[in-house]
């Protein structure tokens, strides 16, 4: 079974995927994550994001791997370990650019559908049900008001010491999902038949029950 979840920023797709994987003992594939280690490496080689010869020849070089290391999901980008660096916001912005080019959607949608060419995957982004897997066995659309989403950002943020305010963190949320929301390549939309769950006022628990009975009417059909 393949379970794909899309949904915008913050909305608390990570969270969801990684307990859904965890009850299933499914692979996770956090594609956002993907894209960051990209962000990253253009942002560490100065490329101009703009640049698709220079992003082509990047993609083809990188070798990503995502692995469970004491409870939790490590990013290797050709073997390092990068999950502490491509989380800082900058990177996030920058992934939010370079995946709106078609060279680098198409790479990783192809490395992406090798992961989970087995099934037993939960898979975490954007265009997941739209795009990667469209015909997974379960598409859930995860959502939340922007404003609760940037309460959640801001306190993730600050959390890791980052000195950011409330507004500018919800500016540049409304930024990324119009970005998202608007590119030419794999738009951010709710895919066909996808489970729709506004998570705004819903704690993790209540979010994971509401899919786990999803998951085991699929099952019950199969």
């Amino acid at each position: 079974m393949i379970i794909a979840i899309d949904g915008p920023a913050a909305a608390g797709k990570s969270t969801l995927a990684k307990r859904l994987a965890r009850e299933l003992n499914y692979v996770y594939v956090d594609t956002g994550a993907m894209y960051r280690a990209l962000a990253w490496r253009v942002m560490e080689e100065g490329i101009d994001p703009g640049d698709e010869k220079e992003l082509g020849r990047i993609l083809q070089q990188m070798r990503i791997r995502l692995v469970e290391h004491a409870g939790q999901l490590r990013v290797l980008l050709n073997e390092v370990d990068v999950t502490e660096q491509i989380r800082a916001p900058e990177v996030s912005q920058m992934a939010s650019k370079v995946s709106t080019l078609r060279v680098v959607r198409d790479r990783m949608v192809e490395l992406q559908r090798a992961m989970g060419s087995q099934g037993g995957v939960v898979a975490e982004g954007r265009d997941i049900g739209t795009v990667v897997f469209p015909v997974a066995d379960v598409k859930i659309y995860l959502d939340a008001s922007p404003e609760e989403r940037a309460r959640r950002r801001f306190a993730e943020l600050r959390s890791q010491g980052k000195q950011v305010t409330l507004e500018e963190t919800l500016e540049e949320m409304k930024e990324r999902d119009r970005r998202d929301q608007e590119r030419a390549v794999a738009p951010l939309r709710k895919a066909e038949n996808a489970l729709v769950v506004d998570s705004s006022r819903l704690g993790a628990e209540a979010v994971v029950e509401q899919v786990m009975r999803e998951i085991k009417n699929k099952l019950r059909a199969i």
